[in-house]
């Protein structure tokens, strides 16, 4: 159980908030030494109060709080830079990742390399980048963070490194195996190579090849109950939009 009384000015951002009492809220923030922290926000949705239009999603910031056990009580906020506004599919997708790092991420577990991953990821989403390939990614680093990392450059068991003309079967438990008739799911070796080195697919096969891997994968963790973050993605029907792979 992490025992710290007080932490000042600790780079986080919001992952959720909901209503609390009368003029509070209660928070789930993600920071890099100190994992998912849930805190109460005393006061922040009184009408005056400075932190009534800070504490958002996607808004990089400088926490303070205080106490022990689950539930902690923040001290203060301040933004560490401007805000981070992904718009359009791109906002459903920064809320897709969200919503996985509160589904996955214990609450009090140190997460110092998958903090950037995801302070980059959202960055990348604002920026208007390949929004489907970045989830990808975002998920490949995920899993790796979290130490379920996926067998990407190399044959399942010692088999030699893949072939990128190569077409396998990928067991989740065991890596890629050359083709031989079935079982696992099927990928090319460009598609495993492009997700090992974070390079796009060539074609769409080949971003169906890595949505579907990981897709299965997160599927391993996240279990089978749905994502909300999912019925943020039909309000965008008909516009072309990329869904997360974990739903």
């Amino acid at each position: 159980m992490n025992t710290e009384r007080r932490i000042s000015l600790e780079p986080g951002f919001v992952l959720h908030r909901k209503p609390y009492r009368d003029t509070s809220l209660l928070l789930e923030v993600f920071t890099g030494r100190y994992g998912r922290v849930g805190l109460v926000a005393k006061g922040a949705r009184r009408p005056r109060s400075a932190l009534k239009g800070l504490l958002q999603p996607f808004q990089p910031l400088l926490l303070s709080w205080t106490g022990r056990g689950e539930l902690r009580t923040l001290t203060g906020a301040e933004p560490a830079e401007r805000p981070l506004f992904p718009a359009g599919p791109a906002l459903a997708g920064g809320f897709y990742l969200n919503e996985v790092l509160l589904r996955l991420v214990e609450r009090h577990d140190p997460q110092p390399d998958l903090y950037p991953v995801y302070a980059r990821t959202v960055s990348a989403l604002t920026r208007g980048s390949d929004m489907e390939w970045t989830l990808r990614l975002f998920e490949r680093d995920l899993l790796q963070c979290l130490g379920y990392g996926l067998l990407l450059g190399d044959e399942a068991e010692g088999g030699g490194p893949v072939q990128s003309g190569g077409r396998y079967w990928y067991h989740l438990e065991r890596g890629p195996v050359p083709d031989q008739g079935g079982g696992g799911i099927p990928v090319r070796g460009e598609t495993l190579l492009a997700l090992a080195s974070g390079l796009p697919p060539p074609d769409p096969q080949g971003r169906a090849e890595a949505k579907l891997l990981m897709r299965n994968a997160l599927r391993l963790y996240l279990g089978d109950k749905p994502l909300a973050s999912r019925a943020l993605f039909r309000q965008f029907a008909g516009s072309k939009r990329p869904q997360p792979s974990g739903e």
